[in-house]
């Protein structure tokens, strides 16, 4: 196993240490991602066991059922608004960290688009990525 991933929110007081490797990083298009990041799609790395997780700080935390059916918790700082993470009810043992909250965003390297479907033509993601239209199989 390589290193730990580390990061947290712009302001530090939301800190994240993940001893695993992540099983997907994806650029996401959905209509949620795209509001909640902004811009035309969310970047996420997702790791399959939360007990590698080391959270530190106080998240403030909403819910949202997303375009699966499915309720998606995000959490993001109440301080300076950085978005950091997501957990999804249907899949209890998942941690999904936003790339740009990493230490060293130079670990995202993505491997597929989800929900491509709902791309937008100014958004351009690397056309070499797998797409799927919704979500693939975990």
């Amino acid at each position: 196993m390589s290193k730990s991933y580390t990061g947290g929110c712009a302001c530090r007081a939301i800190r994240y240490e993940i001893a695993a490797e992540p099983i997907a990083m994806n650029h996401c298009q959905c209509r949620d991602c795209q509001r909640a990041s902004g811009t035309g799609h969310g970047s996420y790395l997702t790791f399959p066991n939360r007990q590698a997780v080391t959270l530190t700080g106080q998240a403030t935390e909403w819910e949202m059922v997303g375009d699966s059916g499915n309720t998606k918790r995000r959490g993001f700082c109440p301080t300076c608004g950085a978005p950091v993470y997501m957990t999804f009810t249907a899949m209890p043992d998942l941690f999904t960290i936003h790339a740009a909250s990493l230490d060293d965003p130079s670990r995202f390297k993505p491997d597929m688009v989800t929900y491509a479907v709902r791309g937008l033509a100014w958004d351009c993601v690397d056309p070499t990525l797998a797409a799927f239209e919704t979500m693939p199989p975990m």
